[in-house]
């Protein structure tokens, strides 16, 4: 699916205490700072531990192509004097007007409801014009899972995923919101 065509421009969705926008290159080192942590890494499926050099200006690349195949924003915190980069939320386009949401905080600011907030933001935009949006989190981070059903998400059902950083299948949670 070529996003381009959905979505021509990419909108920067605000709030009071931080703003999701486009990626840019500047955001590079706050970003490897906070996904080399293996306390996040450790939380998705894709980000590897220890980092390794230059993939986080790769993932910059790719969320800056134009025709991306995922739809990165960063939670920037500067209108409210926090970090510029506060953590990262994305919509992977599927078949059947569908999205996976998926993200990841700075560990200092983890149970501050930034997480909630971000997805809450995202979904009432929906910027793709979604009928559904998914989410898995592993079963070892009840956290994301709350962040899911504090914006009405509802449980779908167990499964397992392949985490890079753990190097092993992990056992998840799956859950879906309903849009239209």
């Amino acid at each position: 699916m070529k996003i381009a065509a959905v979505v021509p421009e990419q909108p920067i969705i605000e709030a009071e205490r931080f703003t999701l926008r486009p990626v840019r290159i500047s955001d590079s080192g706050l970003m490897a700072m906070y996904a080399g942590d293996e306390r996040v890494a450790k939380t998705t499926s894709s980000i590897p531990h220890p980092l390794p050099p230059g993939s986080i200006e790769a993932y910059v690349a790719r969320a800056m192509a134009p025709e991306p195949a995922e739809i990165i924003w960063v939670m920037d915190g500067t209108a409210a004097e926090l970090s510029e980069v506060l953590g990262v939320i994305s919509l992977k386009p599927m078949d059947r007007n569908q999205s996976e949401i998926g993200y990841w905080v700075a560990p200092v600011l983890w149970n501050s409801g930034i997480a909630s907030q971000a997805v809450r933001m995202l979904v009432e935009a929906n910027p793709l014009k979604n009928e559904t949006m998914f989410a898995t989190v592993f079963q070892d981070n009840p956290a994301s899972a709350r962040v899911l059903t504090n914006v009405g998400f509802e449980y779908l059902g167990d499964a397992e995923q392949f985490s890079v950083a753990r190097d092993a299948k992990v056992a998840t949670w799956t859950y879906l919101k309903r849009l239209g």
